[in-house]
């Protein structure tokens, strides 16, 4: 990235978990802002080639696939490696690639403590690790997907939460580490999707309520949240950028 507000056009941007969701909708918003996109997907491969059908349609030769298992360590350099071959270089990571479950205390196993921790930390550090000199090469940039709860433990989910304060901690310590030429950001989603497994409708209302806003977001306002680190943020670094709402003004 440049060192003033540029453009992201013809950059290229390589955004783990990207098939569905959140991750979906932050490389199409990428991809309209003139980006490149390697959209990396694990088990969602219908869902990936639908994505990558749709944005190749917009902007023909835009838009690559990478398969890989972020847990294996060879799969992760591998993806590395890939990534930085499609189109020589890679401008921008997204670590959004995140598990997701309750680990209740007193019945956590050493595999859930190994699938959260290896999704929301280990692999976002040695996939930064991994792109790190072909980042510092375009002066590109790193933005983590961390959560309100890596500042506010969530009830029944105390793995989770540890790491995603472990990541938090990632972005600011590899500001430091990677500076000048590499920026690390992040963005701290708070109400935006419900769990894929459902909640109950008292308890929506019981989350919405302690916003300020009294609203969940949309997914939008993290894409936009990256677009803004990414394009017009050429002097932050080291920052979390909270977006929940008003969330976490409350108790």
């Amino acid at each position: 990235m440049s060192h003033h507000t540029s453009s992201l056009s013809g950059k290229v941007a390589l955004i783990t978990g990207a098939a569905r969701r959140i991750g979906a909708v932050i490389a199409r918003r990428l991809h309209h802002a003139g980006m490149r996109v390697i959209i990396h997907y694990r088990h969602s491969q219908s869902e990936a080639t639908a994505l990558y059908d749709y944005l190749n349609a917009e902007r023909p030769g835009s838009a690559a696939l990478v398969t890989a298992d972020l847990g294996r360590h060879d799969e992760l350099v591998r993806l590395a490696q890939e990534a930085q071959g499609v189109w020589g270089q890679v401008d921008a990571l997204v670590n959004n690639a995140s598990g997701f479950f309750p680990t209740a205390m007193g019945s956590v196993t050493p595999a859930q403590w190994d699938e959260l921790m290896n999704s929301n930390l280990r692999a976002p550090f040695f996939l930064t690790q991994a792109l790190a000199p072909t980042l510092a090469a375009v002066k590109g940039a790193v933005v983590n997907i961390v959560d309100i709860h890596a500042e506010r433990p969530l009830k029944d989910y105390p793995v989770y939460s540890m790491a995603k304060a472990g990541l938090a901690m990632m972005t600011r310590a590899l500001a430091r580490e990677l500076g000048p030429h590499i920026r690390v950001n992040g963005v701290a989603p708070g109400a935006i999707l419900w769990p894929e497994a459902g909640l109950e409708d008292d308890i929506k209302q019981h989350i919405l309520g302690r916003t300020a806003l009294h609203r969940p977001g949309d997914p939008r306002d993290i894409a936009n949240a990256v677009v803004y680190l990414l394009r017009d943020a050429p002097y932050v670094t080291g920052h979390i950028l909270v977006v929940d709402g008003g969330r976490s003004l409350g108790a």
